[in-house]
């Protein structure tokens, strides 16, 4: 008599034992994980902002155990601070002809970027520093420092081939560039060719011409 064989549990955690297992379209673990941080960002945009997420909040409304998150994250500030990453997603390629063409792509991606998920999100995380202390700082310290290097490296270059002011201090220059940013909070709009005006503005204080 032939044995029957089991039969597969459908859950993602069946899946993700099976790593050479053929799956149809993008592999059920990576669409857990995006489930997870789609949910996570949801929960981060709305009113309660921090206080509403939850791994049983996220693992409600992601439609995932919570088993599946806390594999992937230990707590729930590593997780927001996941999610906020992937929101913001990576930097656009710099064409590198120059500091006002790096500073004009950066500023012109941050406008795109500044959408109202993403700062309601990022609103809600800043209000909520001094309640998560720990959460912030590793906000800052995993998402926000590393893409301040980036405009740092611009004018540092900028420095280098000689287009900015060498007695320029480059991390005030930057506090400028994205300050000007946070200055207009959402849902304010930003008003027409604010990022060239922006660079254009800093520019005449830093530049050699």
């Amino acid at each position: 008599m032939t044995e029957s064989k089991p039969t597969a549990r459908r859950t993602a955690e069946t899946d993700e034992s099976r790593p050479g297992a053929a799956r149809p379209g993008r592999p059920r673990s990576e669409r857990a994980e995006k489930a997870i941080l789609d949910a996570t960002v949801d929960l981060l945009a709305e009113e309660s902002g921090v206080d509403g997420v939850s791994m049983e909040a996220v693992a409600a409304r992601a439609g995932v155990a919570k088993t599946t998150i806390y594999r992937r994250w230990p707590n729930k500030e590593a997780l927001i601070v996941d999610a906020l990453g992937a929101l913001k997603g990576p930097l656009p390629e710099l064409p590198g002809t120059g500091v006002r063409d790096d500073l004009l792509t950066l500023a012109r991606y941050m406008s795109v970027e500044r959408g109202l998920k993403a700062s309601r999100c990022f609103w809600n995380v800043v209000g909520g520093a001094e309640k998560y202390p720990e959460l912030y700082e590793r906000y800052r310290q995993d998402v926000m420092l590393p893409r301040r290097e980036v405009y740092l490296d611009v004018l540092r270059r900028g420095v280098e081939r000689g287009e900015v002011r060498r007695d320029v201090d480059v991390n005030v220059a930057v506090a400028m560039l994205v300050g000007a940013f946070a200055y207009h909070k959402p849902p304010d709009p930003l008003p027409d060719g604010f990022g060239e005006q922006l660079v254009d503005t800093i520019l005449r204080g830093i530049s050699t011409d």
